[in-house]
């Protein structure tokens, strides 16, 4: 949990503000037991983003939650966070 409080640290030092991906990045290493192993890869369009995130095969539960609802509390931050930027975002966790 180191890493990911020097993650977000590393963005406030940096201007104070965080992107989609540093988000889903920063959200998923706060969850999980492994986070040098997690993911992100965003594929973009015009007005939208998709992220997709990877992480350890023994994190998937964490991350999905029970009955997928830290998986849809991750979703709504980053539909917020995309709102803001007039976009749209997609979270996928594969």
């Amino acid at each position: 949990m180191a890493g990911a409080a020097s993650l977000f640290h590393g963005v406030l030092n940096r201007g104070g503000t965080m992107t989609m991906k540093e988000l889903v990045e920063y959200m998923a290493k706060l969850l999980v037991d492994n986070p040098d192993q997690v993911e992100v890869t965003e594929v973009k369009a015009t007005r939208s983003a998709i992220f997709e995130l990877r992480v350890a095969r023994e994190d998937m539960g964490r991350v999905i939650g029970k009955q997928g609802r830290v998986a849809n509390a991750m979703r709504t931050l980053l539909k917020v966070a995309a709102a803001k930027q007039g976009k749209r975002a997609i979270l996928e966790i594969v």
